[in-house]
């Protein structure tokens, strides 16, 4: 079944990897947040509603089944408390997770995919915000 499924990656693989897949595996990380940018950069489409992916872990493979339960895009600046507490990352203020997902937008890896050593997000750019439910564990 998985294999007909589209990955996921949460991060790049590493350390932030292996603990968003854990908080998913757990029922902690019931929603994710991504830059509007990554999609057009990517050139995919927005997902939707109802679409299930596979998870990927850090080495690779899949480890769950997810579905989206909602998307919408919204400016960094408007993203609301439920959201970020349901990241699973321990968030309970979004200036919390505005900081820790600025670590993650400024950080090396990003701005290195990006290839923009200078890259910054402001309460203005756009971000996916995803909702999902873990459908199976593999």
């Amino acid at each position: 079944m998985t294999a007909e499924l589209p990955p996921y990656e949460f991060a790049f693989p590493g350390p932030l990897r292996d603990q968003l897949v854990a908080a998913v595996l757990n029922g902690t990380k019931t929603s994710t947040t991504g830059l509007l940018q990554d999609n057009e950069i990517e050139g995919e489409p927005l997902p939707t509603v109802g679409s299930r992916f596979a998870v990927i872990d850090s080495a690779g493979r899949p480890v769950a089944v997810i579905e989206l339960v909602e998307v919408r895009v919204a400016r960094i600046g408007d993203v609301d408390l439920d959201h970020a507490r349901d990241e699973g990352e321990g968030y309970t203020s979004v200036a919390a997770w505005r900081a820790g997902h600025e670590d993650y937008w400024h950080g090396d890896d990003y701005r290195g995919w990006l290839g923009d050593p200078t890259f910054t997000i402001d309460d203005d750019t756009p971000a996916v915000l995803e909702r999902f439910r873990l459908v199976e564990t593999l």
